[in-house]
């Protein structure tokens, strides 16, 4: 594997469902693609809205299903916000959100972009097809 990416992710809309302030259901594979990408030894920042209890609840879901991040809406750990000094941006070599220009990615086509050199499973291929929506089959419309 290359060198370890600092990889920022969403929460509501990219890990989960929008439905703040509440916690939506899962949108398919994020946690598990999310838990692999730590495994690869990835540094996860939690990069959301979200603020106090909310983004308590937010990280302790994504604990509870086994994703632990780096840090949270902050570049490291020990980072302390100042804003006469700082920047609001943080620092990561790559944004996943669902307000990306062109939208979110499923999770499948996220992970082989990071890991280019994998070759997907008909199964994943399938997985990826079924949440992306799209159909290899055209529906004829009613005349």
């Amino acid at each position: 594997m290359e060198s370890p990416l600092k990889i920022a992710v969403d929460f509501d809309g990219t890990i989960v469902e929008h439905r703040y302030p509440e916690i939506g259901k899962e949108v398919m594979f994020a946690l598990q693609t999310l838990r692999k990408l730590q495994e690869q030894g990835h540094q996860l920042i939690l990069w959301t809205y979200r603020s106090g209890k909310e983004l308590d609840e937010a990280v302790e879901y994504c604990r509870r299903n086994g994703v632990e991040f780096y840090a949270v809406n902050s570049s490291y750990p020990e980072e302390e916000f100042d804003e006469d000094y700082d920047s609001r941006k943080i620092d990561a070599d790559i944004f996943i959100d669902d307000r990306n220009i062109g939208g979110l990615p499923s999770w499948g086509e996220i992970y082989q972009m990071i890991n280019p050199h994998e070759k997907p499973t008909l199964e994943e291929e399938l997985k990826s097809l079924a949440q992306s929506k799209r159909s290899i089959f055209k529906k004829r419309s009613a005349r």
